[in-house]
């Protein structure tokens, strides 16, 4: 067994035991109430890490094994969340449970350690070899990610964590499925500055708007500027160019070909 297929095994092994209690009542209570007993009942809250409107996340210690879990608690769609229960990537958190009621989501996942980009960028700007690395480890992300048909719709420094030398996207409450039969989106959702065009409504945004935003962030990472403000030199900032094209047909169409670029 290779070495990630190992840390992989025992790290299923590692939370088997602490989900149990939550699986033995999925006969007697639907996975949404028995979840949120569970964080009740089992869990004890460390810190908030984000209220709004829509909902909250926080980090909860699991009180047997003194594991931290990211809560999320919110009022949206957990289709995203459901189909990363699957997954296992090195560039996304690892999803243990989700529970859905009428529009309710609550989802536990892995804890994530280390610093988000944004706090990171706050200390200066990154060589652009590390910005260049640092996306690429993104776009293996994504590239997991927009094969489920998912679309991040969210992504900023602020999602991005570094555990290590490694990125990991984080924060998937504004993502959604892909519908071929969807004219717009249903919910304008992203960050100002980070969004695409197509975001506000022009249309429905595919994988092509989470390369638009990734063109963005590498810009940031470079001259902690919009590209429209300061475009990065060179190479990169003909990369920036490609992934920020107004129209999406006109971006690179695929973040394993932005990856060839890189």
């Amino acid at each position: 067994m290779g070495s990630l297929s190992h840390i992989i095994f025992l790290y299923i092994i590692q939370f088997s035991a602490e989900k149990s209690k939550v699986e033995k009542k999925r006969g007697n209570m639907d996975i949404y109430s028995s979840l949120l007993e569970a964080i009740e009942q089992e869990y004890a809250p460390v810190r908030s890490l984000k209220e709004g409107a829509r909902g909250s996340v926080s980090v909860v210690r699991h009180r047997k094994s003194g594991r931290r879990y990211v809560f999320r608690h919110f009022s949206g769609s957990g289709e995203v969340y459901r189909k990363l229960l699957t997954v296992l990537c090195p560039h996304l958190p690892q999803i243990y449970e989700v529970g859905i009621q009428d529009a309710n989501v609550a989802v536990l996942e892995e804890y994530v350690q280390g610093d988000t980009l944004a706090y990171l960028l706050q200390g200066g700007l990154l060589p652009p070899e590390e910005a260049r690395r640092i996306t690429k480890e993104l776009c293996q992300g994504l590239w997991v990610l927009h094969s489920m048909g998912a679309v991040h719709r969210d992504i900023k420094p602020e999602n991005v964590i570094l555990r290590g030398s490694e990125a990991v996207l984080i924060d998937f409450d504004a993502s959604r499925l892909y519908k071929d039969e969807s004219d717009g989106d249903t919910r304008i959702l992203g960050t100002t500055g980070y969004a695409a065009p197509e975001q506000y409504g022009i249309t429905q945004s595919d994988h092509r708007a989470d390369i638009y935003s990734l063109g963005v962030l590498l810009n940031i990472m470079i001259t902690g500027e919009h590209p429209s403000k300061k475009l990065a030199s060179g190479r990169i900032g003909q990369i920036v160019q490609r992934c920020t094209m107004t129209a999406p047909k006109q971006r690179y169409q695929t973040v394993l070909a932005l990856m060839e670029r890189l």
